[in-house]
């Protein structure tokens, strides 16, 4: 591929402009991230206000499910017509959802709501990390595709905090509004200023494999949130309901088969490291979700703690699995194992289960820290490596989708736990309500429902009575945590049969987002660049990198000559004087290296500008090709000469990165032949690799 083959890269934001951007990317992002999470120590006044304590965990699932089932949608339709305006379709929605939640009068109303908010949450997830690829370079799009990934971390650990913080200093409504302004002003910024154009690819959008998973998932959940509940597992009603899943199911299925593009090629299932990665994913889903929502419900009622302070109970289970995922990302990316993390991770997360199933109104504050810690510790073990696990096996074409597989399935895990754990808790809330009346440890007017419905109205019981519903919610959280056990345990099982296999290069730079943030999707083009993003920039320092091309293209000059014969054949023509700011020398420091160009015949002076020649460009070329085969080192497995996007992205990426502005590090250049200074352009002391 010629130097003129390869398309010019956009303008970019740069400076302040840059940072106005990825700061309005950024809190687009947080938002949708704490509205997975922030819910959860809001739920008890909620339920208190509105009622309908039995649907509870719906104000969760209705999120996660519509947030899910649209996320690949939004990539899709970023892709085809344009990320900017889809972005701003989806905060608008996102923020009428939120809006709603607000002014919601029940139950019913608030659980439509959230599934709107949703709608637009996914769209926000996706779309904020498609517009980070075009408005940032190549080179740098690891290290803040990195920091976007930690905005996840920073919700999971602040969101259950926050929304304790506002239920007891304004109210619950306001977990919905302080989206309002927040969003208002990201949808401003993002209109003014983000101009950044975006490459357009035509997409078969698979609607009928979206809608059918939604309905298949919206049956199963509501079969196990309402069976023994509302209706007999045995009901019409019931049996109803998973016989229609039965059915969309198949319906799902054979949509899929026939899908040009679907959300879930049928063939990944056939390879046994993602089946089994998305089992262990759904199970942590179910876990980490289903805690997440029902321990702030223990700390408010059982032991009275504030929602605020039911926040700041859940932070050691959030330190927990940040430090366990970012820690097993670094030892992964450093030896390349990765089995023994979910061989681990997965019994400590059925421990802990168990621990938290011991649990009562006697327990400590440091033996409740000491179990949520662990039991976040052992997700953060098992998160991480899933994705990297299903990235390593599978191949290019069905890299996209296999990544954004296995966290779809955590993220359905998630909404069947707070279903299954919301069910299991009624039921057994119900018979120790029902066991109280029989028993006559409440008073003869007490209403049990009521009580159920609204737990707030225990205050207005008599001492020992409101001790024995205590024990009740207690006992019921208790049924909770035990049944989890062994769903826990089937895991564990699982992880022993999930094979080992070399890490390619790609599959060593995590996506800390990916590891512990909510539904993602990125095109299998997508998932490579960043990986490849990340790795160079770890890259050895520049000097010897440009050492290394030279070597390998048969290209014999000194590393900062090699450096301006790669920045010079992108631009075509650039002055001397800018040639020099962009290397981080004084032109002075840089002559020798240009004359170096200028005698052998790459490069001639026109006035005060650098003109690359033919012969410039020929070697140029050869320094872009070894790049782009070094880069395909780390993508064993994947076959540019197979795969003609996977090529181009490679000489897009070397075009786009040799020649690079200076960042100000510490290098030392080999001296120029023939004498001169050994500081060269792109060459000394503040050379990028």
């Amino acid at each position: 591929m010629s130097v003129e083959s390869v398309p010019k890269a956009p303008r970019m934001p740069k400076g302040r402009e840059l940072a106005v951007v990825l700061g309005a990317l950024m809190l687009t992002m947080l938002l949708a991230a704490l509205d997975q999470t922030i819910v959860s120590t809001a739920l008890p006044t909620i339920v208190s206000d509105l009622g309908g304590l039995n649907h509870l965990s719906w104000v969760v699932t209705a999120y996660l499910l519509s947030s899910t089932a649209s996320t690949p949608l939004w990539g899709k339709l970023g892709d085809q017509y344009g990320r900017k305006p889809l972005f701003q379709l989806s905060i608008v929605i996102f923020l009428v959802g939120s809006a709603l939640c607000g002014l919601a009068g029940d139950m019913t109303q608030l659980i439509a709501f959230r599934a709107i908010q949703g709608l637009g949450g996914g769209g926000l997830m996706v779309l904020v990390v498609a517009i980070v690829g075009d408005v940032v370079p190549p080179r740098d799009r690891g290290r803040y595709q990195g920091l976007f990934g930690a905005v996840f971390g920073v919700s999971s650990v602040c969101g259950p905090l926050l929304g304790g913080w506002f239920v007891d200093n304004l109210s619950w409504h306001w977990v919905f509004y302080i989206n309002l302004p927040l969003g208002v002003l990201a949808l401003v910024v993002v209109a003014i200023v983000l101009r950044a154009p975006s490459e357009r690819h035509r997409h078969s959008i698979d609607w009928a494999g979206a809608l059918l998973v939604v309905g298949w998932s919206v049956a199963l959940v509501l079969m196990t949130t309402w069976g023994g509940t509302e209706y007999a597992w045995l009901s019409p009603q019931i049996l109803g309901l998973g016989a229609l899943a039965v059915v969309l199911i198949v319906a799902w299925v054979a949509a899929e088969a026939r899908a040009a593009e679907p959300i879930m090629p049928l063939r990944l299932f056939r390879d046994q490291v993602f089946a089994l990665s998305s089992s262990i994913g759904f199970v942590i889903g179910f876990a980490m979700f289903g805690a997440m929502t029902f321990l702030p419900l223990f700390l408010q009622v059982v032991h009275g703690v504030t929602p605020t302070m039911s926040g700041v109970h859940l932070l050691p289970m959030m330190v927990g699995m940040l430090v366990a995922s970012i820690g097993s990302g670094q030892l992964i990316s450093r030896t390349g194992r990765y089995r023994i993390f979910p061989i681990v991770g997965t019994p400590i997360v059925a421990a802990a289960l168990y621990l938290l199933s011991r649990m009562d109104e006697r327990s400590t504050t440091l033996a409740m820290s000491l179990k949520f810690a662990l039991l976040g510790f052992g997700i953060g073990l098992v998160m991480q490596v899933l994705v990297i696990a299903v990235q390593n096996r599978a191949r290019y074409e069905d890299l996209g989708a296999a990544t954004s597989g296995v966290t779809f399935f955590r993220q359905i895990g998630g909404s069947f736990g707070v279903a299954v754990f919301g069910s299991v808790f009624a039921n057994r809330l119900a018979e120790n309500m029902t066991d109280l009346v029989r028993r006559g440890g409440v008073p003869a007017n007490f209403d049990a429902s009521a009580v159920q419905a609204n737990p707030a109205l225990m205050e207005r019981l008599p001492a020992r009575a409101r001790a024995d519903i205590l024990h009740a919610y207690s006992e019921a959280i208790h049924t909770v945590f035990l049944w989890a056990v062994p769903v826990a345990i089937v895991a564990a099982v699982l992880t022993w049969f999930l094979r080992e296999t070399p890490l390619r290069g790609a599959a060593k730079a995590p996506d800390l987002g990916e590891g512990i943030g909510g539904p993602g999707y990125r095109s299998s083009r997508h998932e490579v660049e960043r990986a490849l993003s990340a790795l160079m920039r770890r890259d050895a320092k520049a000097m010897e990198l440009y050492s290394r091309l030279g070597a390998l293209a048969g290209v014999n000059l000194p590393t900062g000559s090699t450096w301006a014969l790669c920045r010079i054949a992108r631009d075509g023509r650039v002055s001397g004087t800018e040639l020099a700011e962009r290397a981080g020398v004084t032109v002075a420091q840089g002559r020798p290296y240009v004359d170096r160009l200028v005698n052998a015949g790459f490069v001639r002076r026109d006035g005060g500008d650098l003109v690359v020649t033919e012969t410039g460009e020929a070697t140029a070329e050869l320094l872009f090709e070894a790049r782009a085969r070094a880069l395909a080192e780390h993508l064993e497995g994947w076959s540019p000469d197979e795969h003609p996007e996977l090529a181009s992205l490679l000489a897009r990426l070397a075009h786009e990165t040799l020649g690079d502005d200076a960042d100000g590090r510490e290098v030392h250049a080999a001296p120029v032949p023939d004498g001169g200074s050994d500081r060269g352009v792109g060459g000394g002391r503040h050379a990028k690799h």
